[in-house]
């Protein structure tokens, strides 16, 4: 692994990263800005999102953006930002968003605490809970076949895995790798069937294969919130970190715009969903 290359800094919180169109997305938490940066690091604001924090976007197939938020908004080709669906019976506070091969939605949150959801919305609208008594949900990813989940159980320490059935149920859930003494944030897969994953508490972005042997990690000088394979043949690790100092002291660290992307190269490229 090759030391991080600083591409953006002067951010607020930053979370969700996408490789999309050429360029990297991502959640600009602390504004409601949804920002695109190119690997010269030529970036503009490319949306709005909902503002504060604990929100990330995502993409249906026929290229209109959601984002969550106090819900799951649909972002028109026009920029207008309506309700996808209504997710206010189950919860009210709406996490990480992943859209898999087949147009299917998945969404979780809930709360902070051990019971948190993953819900399904399916491409014609219907809504469906797959999963709970989650400790505290967070990144998802869906392996190039559509046929597995994995979310980053932040509070048990493990990223968690579902086989997805052919109508977009989950079952079979299992413990897909411990991540002892790490809390998983935003999380990646590659082509070798690894996943890449950040932590905040550790400032770090580790490589894990399944079972639990860890490939890489890629330490870093501040909290590691996200992280996402791209570039043009996928092989670009994106690691977006800031200073954390808790939600307590976040109009604070906001105010003092620590965020940053950087990038190093990976040694397979990015598979599956995102």
């Amino acid at each position: 692994m090759t030391e991080p290359r600083l591409l953006m800094d002067g951010l607020a919180y930053v979370e969700s990263p996408r490789w999309h169109d050429g360029r990297l997305w991502f959640a600009h938490w602390g504004t409601d800005e949804i920002l695109a940066v190119d690997l010269d690091g030529r970036s503009e604001v490319v949306g709005h999102g909902a503002g504060g924090l604990g929100w990330t976007i995502d993409w249906l197939p026929d290229g209109r953006l959601l984002s969550t938020g106090g819900g799951l908004w649909r972002h028109e080709l026009d920029g207008t930002r309506v309700p996808h669906v209504d997710l206010s019976a189950l919860a009210k506070d709406w996490n990480e968003v992943v859209v898999d091969g087949r147009g299917n939605v998945y969404v979780n949150g809930g709360n902070f605490g051990p019971s948190g959801l993953i819900v399904l919305v399916t491409p014609d609208g219907e809504v469906r809970q797959m999963a709970d008594g989650l400790a505290f949900p967070n990144g998802m990813a869906i392996t190039e076949d559509n046929r597995t989940l994995i979310v980053g159980e932040s509070w048990a320490e493990q990223l968690t895995a579902y086989t997805v059935s052919e109508d977009g149920s989950l079952g079979d859930r299992r413990v897909w790798a411990s991540t002892p003494d790490d809390h998983p944030d935003g999380i990646t897969i590659d082509a070798d069937g690894a996943v890449w994953y950040a932590d905040v508490g550790s400032a770090h972005c580790v490589r894990v294969r399944e079972g639990g042997e860890v490939l890489a990690t890629v330490q870093l000088d501040r909290g590691a919130f996200a992280c996402m394979l791209g570039g043009p043949d996928g092989r670009t690790l994106f690691m977006l970190a800031a200073d954390w100092r808790g939600f307590e002291h976040a109009d604070e660290a906001i105010a003092d715009r620590t965020g940053r992307v950087l990038v190093t190269d990976a040694p397979a490229p990015r598979a599956g969903w995102p």
